[in-house]
């Protein structure tokens, strides 16, 4: 039986990090770090998980594919931030919590070696490339939701975009209007992605011109980019791995 990469989402929870690490005093300021086995200094890839910014999604269901980048030699540090049903939790909580968490990397419990990329899916997607812009670190954009405009107007005003973000954010807060970034960037979107419009990543690449390429996946939906059992996540692994 073919697995459905959606699945991701019910799957059992992965084995727990090494290390649960605070970035603030609030109770979702705190990341995971997971560091590969053996000595040495290793590169880290901060990971913004995705679900429409809605505390009924957490951190949890990226941990199998930070497991998965820890066995090929890279850390992560799979980061919990405020989203809408917490206290709250509207734009620009999750901004500030980003923030606040790429100040404390130097910090981080583990010998690493200087290079660090930013990865985000989805509504994660949308935290990497603002964060970029403002650490000049490169970033992945998994099915980003690069344009909050478009996705509130296009869902409507009770829909998730439109409680997360208002109108009045959107030129400090969606992507789409932050460009130029300034930073390398890869933006991995499949074409039959039923959850984030492809065509979004197609004009974000375009208005971002030279600074960002656009990683085609024909007939690919939104969760096997995140998805260590499915054969497109090497096609995420191998950016990663670019970008560091």
């Amino acid at each position: 039986m073919t697995r459905d990469s959606r699945d991701i989402l019910t799957d059992p929870p992965p084995p727990a990090a090494e290390a649960r690490v605070a970035y603030g005093s609030g109770p979702l300021q705190f990341g995971d770090l997971r560091v590969p086995d053996g000595a040495g200094a290793f590169p880290l890839a901060v990971v913004l998980h995705g679900g429409y910014w809605q505390s009924t999604y957490n951190l949890i269901h990226m941990g199998h594919m930070c497991i998965a980048l820890a066995e090929e030699g890279i850390a992560t540090w799979n980061l919990e931030y405020r989203r809408v049903g917490d206290f709250g939790g509207e734009w620009p909580a999750a901004g500030e919590d980003v923030g606040l968490a790429m100040s404390q990397l130097e910090q981080l419990p583990f010998e690493h070696d200087g290079r660090i990329v930013l990865v985000g899916h989805s509504a994660g997607g949308q935290l990497a490339l603002w964060a970029a812009k403002r650490t000049g670190l490169p970033v992945l954009a998994l099915a980003p939701v690069s344009d909050v405009r478009d996705s509130a107007e296009r869902r409507g005003p009770g829909s998730a975009p439109a409680r997360f973000m208002a109108p009045e954010h959107y030129a400090d807060g969606s992507p789409l209007e932050l460009v130029p970034l300034g930073v390398p960037q890869i933006v991995i979107h499949g074409t039959a992605d039923d959850s984030v419009p492809f065509e979004m990543s197609e004009r974000y690449v375009e208005a971002a011109g030279g600074e960002a390429e656009l990683v085609t996946l024909d007939g690919v939906g939104h969760f096997e980019l995140i998805d260590p059992q499915a054969a497109e996540f090497g096609v995420t692994l191998d950016a990663i791995k670019r970008l560091l």
